[in-house]
C-alpha cells in the first residue's frame, strides 16, 4: 500500500495563499516548520482546531479537476498531496512519509472558508474528498517523490 508525496504545499497564515516548497521539515508535536499551524497563525487556530500536518489525494484532486473546478496552487489548503495510496486506509495508524513518523489524528473535511478563498463550489467537491490530519511523531524531512509506508495494520472499524 505504499505510495508516494507528489507536491508539498505551506503558508506562513490563514488565509494566504499556499506556497509549493521542494522540502519541509516536520517538527514534532508542532507540524511543519513555516505553516501556519506550525507558527500558531492559522485561521482555525482561534478555535483549537489545528491540524499539524493535513493530507490529500492526488486521485481526489484529478477527479475534482474533471468536475470543471481549479483546484491549483494549493488552493486545495492541504499540505501534503499524495498518490498511490488511500488515506483512509491509514486510520489510527503511524505512517512514515520520508524521514518522519506521522500518525493519523482524523478526516479532514472541507469547509466553507477553503471556498471563500477559491470559487462556488469547492467546498461540495471537497466533500469526503478532504484528506486527513496527521500528528508528527518522529521530525525530519519530507520532500516529493518520499515513499509513504504504513508501520502498523490500520484500525478497522466496528
Amino acid at each position: 500500500m505504499a505510495g508516494t508525496v507528489e507536491e508539498i504545499y505551506i503558508t506562513s497564515e490563514g488565509s494566504a495563499d499556499m506556497r509549493r516548497v521542494d522540502e519541509v521539515r516536520a517538527l514534532e508535536g508542532c507540524g511543519l516548520e513555516g505553516d501556519r499551524y506550525c507558527k500558531g497563525t492559522g485561521y482555525w487556530t482561534r478555535y483549537g482546531d489545528v491540524c499539524e500536518v493535513t493530507l490529500i489525494e492526488a486521485e481526489d484532486l484529478d477527479e475534482i479537476r474533471s468536475e470543471g473546478l481549479g483546484i491549483e496552487n494549493g488552493e486545495h489548503r492541504r499540505n501534503i498531496i499524495t498518490r498511490g495510496v488511500r488515506l483512509e486506509d491509514l486510520r489510527g495508524t503511524r505512517f512514515r512519509v520520508g524521514e518522519v513518523t506521522l500518525k493519523y489524528d482524523r478526516p479532514r473535511p472541507p469547509c466553507r472558508h477553503v471556498q471563500d478563498l477559491t470559487e462556488p463550489g469547492m467546498t461540495r467537491a471537497l466533500k469526503r474528498r478532504g484528506g486527513i490530519c496527521a500528528r508528527v511523531v518522529e521530525g525530519g524531512f519530507i520532500r516529493p517523490q518520499d515513499e509513504i509506508v504504513p508501520l502498523e495494520a490500520p484500525k478497522r472499524l466496528p
